[in-house]
């Protein structure tokens, strides 16, 4: 009877195993949807009109903007953080990997402000700053129902036009100065 009894156990776990194994050639399905840091590809024409008044306002400082697949993501209250988004790129010929311009935009006027708001008092406080390096600028102007987002750390800079950025932001739109 031990003999049947062993063969029974060793049919159960090979089962058992076969069973496993075959449960385990599948992937699980996600449950969360996969965070983003790429902007959405899909511009509005009011995204249109913010990024025209941007070239516009660059281009006073010979600056130039591009489009761009970087996968930006700065520090971002929620409001911020869930709405559709633009990514530019200042051309920057000593500093390739600085420049990057972020155009949020909002259903209305209000919302965009209310957004700007909230960037403003997150920016503020503890976990808004430890995002970002100390000495970081950021420029936050409302243009419309968007938001145009800029940070740069004038200490680290290396392209002697990285200055003129913020100085072009600035003649947009309404200012929610950041206390630094």
């Amino acid at each position: 009877m031990s003999g049947r009894r062993a063969a029974a156990l060793a049919g159960i776990v090979a089962t058992c195993l076969l069973v496993v194994s075959g449960c385990a050639t599948e992937a699980p399905a996600s449950t969360v949807p996969e965070a983003t840091s790429a902007p959405t590809r899909t511009v509005t024409p009011t995204v249109d009109q913010t990024r025209a008044a941007l070239v516009t306002a660059l281009g006073g400082q010979n600056l130039i903007l591009t489009d761009s697949q970087a996968p930006v993501r700065p520090a971002e209250a929620p409001l911020l953080a869930a709405a559709p988004r633009a990514v530019y790129q200042v051309t920057l010929p000593k500093d390739p990997d600085k420049g990057f311009i972020v155009v949020y935009e909002f259903p209305d006027t209000a919302g965009a402000a209310a957004a700007a708001t909230e960037e403003q008092a997150y920016l503020a406080t503890g976990p808004g700053r430890v995002q970002t390096p100390q000495g970081t600028v950021t420029v936050i102007r409302q243009v419309g129902s968007t938001i145009v987002y800029y940070q740069w750390l004038p200490g680290a800079a290396k392209d002697p036009a990285a200055p003129g950025i913020e100085s072009s932001l600035e003649s947009l739109g309404i200012g929610y100065p950041i206390a630094n």
